[in-house]
């Protein structure tokens, strides 16, 4: 994986990010029942890879309305802690509402860009990104920083789409957007949904279970 290397306005793509989804949050509030339901068991693989137990400290990078970091929370229990964060205050508060509805008081909410982490170092035993990598200018960068974060030993699980081949639901109406507007195709290094599912484009680790 490489960072891009063009003219792309990362500063720009994230402001427009931010409200974009600030904008959008109310939406998410509605669909997120849907999105649980269909993503339900990508992220039980994630927190069984990242070997989630009672009493860690796990940081959420890119935690939308709340998943995986509520999933993560009621692994972890109330003697551990869970930071949720996202780039979007609107949809961090999402979260947070998501949280205190199930009684989690383990889980703490944060605006914070997964880049650049407010965060201490090796604090947290696993770092958590649930569909937020791939959506990100520089994600070398952001995965220094999670490394950073990380206590020895500590894990990071992380889940992208794969290629658009594979995934019509979302290619079909981007090609058909991007042709009635005349648009070019996303240029190479830029973040988009389908910019990391390539083979190559995540390193796999093959000792993921402890093999």
């Amino acid at each position: 994986m490489s960072e891009q290397q063009s003219s792309f306005d990362a500063a720009n793509y994230k402001n427009a990010q931010r409200e974009q989804w600030n904008k959008d949050s109310a939406a998410w509030q509605r669909w997120n029942p849907v999105l649980d339901r269909c993503y339900g068991e990508i992220t039980r693989q994630m927190l069984d890879l990242a070997w989630i137990k009672p009493g860690q400290r796990i940081l959420d990078v890119a935690a939308g309305a709340g998943e995986p970091a509520v999933s993560a929370a009621e692994r972890v229990g109330p003697s551990g802690h869970v930071v949720a964060t996202d780039i979007s205050e609107g949809i961090v508060e999402l979260a947070r509402q998501v949280a205190r509805e199930r009684g989690l008081e383990q889980v703490e909410t944060r605006a914070m860009d997964g880049e650049k982490l407010d965060l201490p170092d090796a604090s947290f035993d696993a770092v958590l990104c649930r569909f937020g990598l791939m959506y990100m200018p520089h994600p070398v960068t952001a995965l220094r920083e999670w490394r950073r974060a990380l206590r020895a030993g500590g894990r990071v699980a992380v889940v992208v789409f794969s290629t658009p081949e594979r995934n019509s639901w979302g290619a079909v109406p981007g090609s058909i957007i991007r042709r009635r507007a005349q648009l070019p195709p996303p240029a190479p290094g830029q973040p988009g949904p389908f910019s990391l599912g390539g083979k190559r484009a995540l390193a796999q680790d093959h000792h993921s279970r402890g093999k």
